[in-house]
């Protein structure tokens, strides 16, 4: 749904509420995000399949690109574990040789922001509605299940091999008989710290404490002479421009796979602004934060980055610290630059296992199982489409599950566009009213008189439905009617395949003795009724104000059956 911003957000987004309470408590969540975003740089740089330099480049270009366009005062936006693991998936499919990925990976950061910000420029922000979100939910746990598989691979120090979900876990536990207990015991460490700093003091860093701590102690311990395996060295991260710098057929390789990354990247991060946005009162225009995110992952790619979206633990932390405005994506964009230009060497002796158990934890609030509860109790459709996205993940792999996902998504919102309802209507007692007769028992129908009402807005993908469901209904109407009136309130616009089974409608009636009368046109569908034969084939008086007034002229052309 579109949104608009509100007269005086705009100044507000950017300075904070004016007082200096909302300034520190845009440093205070700026030093929150920032605490997330250090160590989860180095996290989903592995998951992407890059140098951890390489997010320290993203990071601060990302936060600034989005705070030009963007107008939502509480996304943060940088690297996250969806973005990450959609980059990897599809950058993996052309190769597997580190140094390529670098360029690869900005380019689909160019190519998926350049599908956004063209979109958004184009209005299209409403597309993201059409992404189902039982599909999304679905793809979203299978995703989150595959990075679980993948870093515990790093927990227990071996590797998970090649291919989809089932063959990893396999492999995984294969190797069993080789897990390295230094690794186990460094990673399973790290969870229950993790755990259990979440629990009893949410109000810390829990990531940036145990990446801290384990710094520490991997230093102090000689963690790698024991076994396990660490980052190594990162060199300083000062973000500079530079070209992709990937010969032309790769560009187009990419193309196919950054359009299904740039609608998750977007889906993901509108979804977080929209809920802050609802939260604090503000509207967020969906044309905009498209535009915006695009933006911020063009810019990302040329300088070295890889994809980006919005993070709902860090906006969720950044917002709880008290930040306010934009201006916190600013401060955390400066600290993240120092970071990266001054302190990238303490991150030497970080352990392996503990990026992995960083990760695990941060995606772990995909897995929930509530809301599949929900829809097995409600929805048991929506159950079966997110099961079927699900398992198209770990089956075939990220890229084929979103793509499947999508096609759910589509083939939900045909179907349900597909079907338009005819209600009959009745007069409601003491007005001149109509509504449906099987809500209101004491409703009257005019005998001889069908009066319908279509429930949706007609269109070429129900029309022929619509008419085969009118025919039945006056064939099933005792007595025989010799009018049908239509209500068509719900259809703002009539094209001219409607039109035309409209009169075909019309022809199959009059082939019965049945008149056929329409009710209640909009403006725009009555100009393409006027411009349509169906205007001369049912001729003057065939179009009424209300559904009243059809009965009524009905009526007067048939005096025995006023009401």
């Amino acid at each position: 749904m579109k949104r608009t911003q509100p007269h005086g957000t705009e100044l507000k987004g950017v300075q904070g509420r004016g007082s200096g309470q909302g300034s520190m408590g845009d440093v205070l969540g700026a030093l929150t995000a920032w605490a997330l975003i250090v160590p989860e740089c180095v996290a989903y740089a592995q998951i992407a399949g890059v140098p951890p330099q390489n997010a320290f480049y993203a990071a601060p270009v990302a936060l600034v690109a989005y705070v030009l366009l963007g107008r939502s005062r509480f996304l943060i936006i940088g690297a996250t574990s969806a973005a990450a693991v959609l980059s990897g998936a599809t950058i993996s499919d052309i190769t597997s040789d580190p140094k390529r990925a670098v360029g690869l990976s900005a380019a689909l950061a160019v190519i998926a922001g350049g599908v956004l910000l063209a979109a958004g420029l184009a209005r299209l922000g409403f597309v993201t509605n059409f992404l189902a979100e039982p599909a999304l939910y679905g793809f979203l746990f299978g995703m989150a299940l595959t990075i679980v598989v993948r870093q515990a691979a790093k927990i227990v120090g071996t590797s998970s091999g090649d291919g989809q979900f089932f063959p990893r876990l396999w492999t995984l536990l294969r190797h069993a008989p080789d897990w390295s207990l230094a690794s186990l015991a460094v990673g399973a460490a790290a969870l229950a710290a993790l755990f259990a700093l979440e629990r009893w003091l949410p109000l810390l860093p829990a990531s940036l404490v145990v990446l801290v701590v384990s710094l520490v102690v991997s230093a102090a311990a000689g963690l790698e002479d024991h076994g396990v395996e660490v980052v190594g060295r990162i060199p300083a991260a000062v973000p500079v421009p530079h070209l992709p710098g990937i010969p032309a057929a790769d560009w187009w390789r990419l193309a196919g796979g950054a359009c299904g990354v740039a609608l998750v990247v977007f889906a993901e991060a509108f979804s977080i602004a929209s809920r802050f946005a609802r939260e604090h009162g503000d509207e967020v225009d969906a044309d905009r934060e498209m535009a915006a995110v695009g933006f911020a992952n063009v810019c990302v790619g040329l300088f070295r980055g890889f994809t980006v979206s919005g993070s709902a633990s860090r906006s969720a932390a950044a917002e709880a610290a008290g930040a306010r405005s934009r201006l916190t994506s600013l401060i955390a964009a400066v600290l993240i630059l120092l970071t990266g230009a001054f302190l990238t060497p303490l991150f030497t002796d970080l352990p392996e296992p503990v990026l992995g158990a960083i990760v695990i934890v941060a995606v772990r609030g995909f897995l929930s199982v509530d809301q599949l509860r929900r829809y097995a109790r409600a929805d048991r459709a929506s159950l079966w489409v997110a099961l079927t996205a699900l398992v198209g993940v770990l089956l075939f792999d990220l890229l084929p599950g979103l793509l499947l996902a999508v096609a759910l998504s589509l083939v939900l919102f045909i179907a349900a566009a597909g079907t338009a309802q005819v209600t009959v209507l009745g007069k409601l007692p003491g007005t001149q009213l109509y509504g449906e007769a099987a809500q209101n028992p004491g409703a009257a129908t005019v005998p001889g008189v069908l009066a319908a009402r279509v429930d949706g807005a007609l269109f070429f993908g129900n029309a022929d439905r619509t008419r085969r469901a009118l025919l039945a209904l006056a064939a099933a109407s005792h007595p025989r009617p010799h009018a049908v009136v239509l209500d068509l309130s719900a259809s703002y616009h009539l094209g001219v395949p409607v039109l035309d089974t409209l009169d075909e409608l019309r022809s199959a009636l009059v082939r019965q003795d049945i008149e056929l009368h329409l009710a209640r046109l909009h403006t725009a569908a009555r100009s393409a009724y006027d411009r349509h034969r169906l205007a001369e084939h049912l001729g003057p008086g065939a179009v009424h104000t209300t559904v009243g007034d059809a009965v009524a002229a009905v009526a007067r052309r048939r005096p025995g059956n006023e009401q």
